[in-house]
């Protein structure tokens, strides 16, 4: 069943699609979604990333993080890492992370690579400080939390962000405590909503304009 379905979905990745995963490792079982994410990207076309699946992230689902050992090296040569739970956990038993719905994967995705577009915006010794922070500090994991969603959906997401914080916070298997995490610390799909709209509005300004 699953040799068929990575197939599957291997066919399915055009050749526009496959440039995005220029210097990516990426499980093949997930690689339409994330290249489709990427895609959105176009800045970290050449950005060394690797996706990893993990059998279990503490109190998370993904989690971007820079290679530490490349913050020796120039900005232009670091590499990161986007760790991906293996499996979906629910209150009751879990299911393979890649049978989740695709919009809903490739907003998550999406959420995380906002991480590494700010990642790419700090400097070696800021992304050091940003973890300590990230550790200590629940109210800087907000405002960072914040600033993913916001290259999100600057970066056109804003509709898959939608879908995977519903997905979230109205499953009835998920357990109470991260869907509180998630409404305690994320922004709301409501706000994303207000974001999209405005950024819509934007473009619509911007075109008039340009007539």
């Amino acid at each position: 069943m699953l040799p068929s379905k990575i197939s599957r979905q291997n066919r399915e990745i055009t050749p526009a699609l496959a440039e995005f995963g220029a210097r990516k490792i990426i499980p093949a079982v997930i690689e339409k979604n994330v290249l489709i994410a990427l895609s959105f990207y176009p800045e970290l076309k050449n950005t060394a990333i690797r996706f990893v699946f993990k059998q279990r992230i503490k109190s998370s689902v993904m989690q971007a993080q820079p290679v530490f050992r490349t913050l020796l090296n120039q900005r232009k040569n670091r590499s990161y890492r986007i760790n991906i739970s293996a499996m979906f956990q629910l209150t009751h038993t879990a299911i393979p992370i890649h049978q989740i719905p695709d919009a809903i994967l490739i907003g998550w995705i999406g959420h995380e690579l906002g991480h590494i577009m700010d990642y790419e915006n700090r400097s070696n010794l800021g992304l050091v400080g940003f973890g300590l922070s990230y550790v200590l500090s629940p109210a800087y994991v907000k405002k960072v939390e914040r600033i993913a969603d916001a290259y999100a959906v600057s970066h056109g997401l804003g509709h898959y962000l939608i879908e995977t914080k519903q997905f979230i916070l109205n499953h009835a298997e998920l357990p109470q405590a991260y869907k509180d995490k998630i409404a305690r610390l994320y922004v709301s799909p409501e706000e994303i909503v207000d974001q999209v709209k405005k950024l819509e509005e934007q473009k619509l300004d911007e075109q008039k304009k340009a007539l």
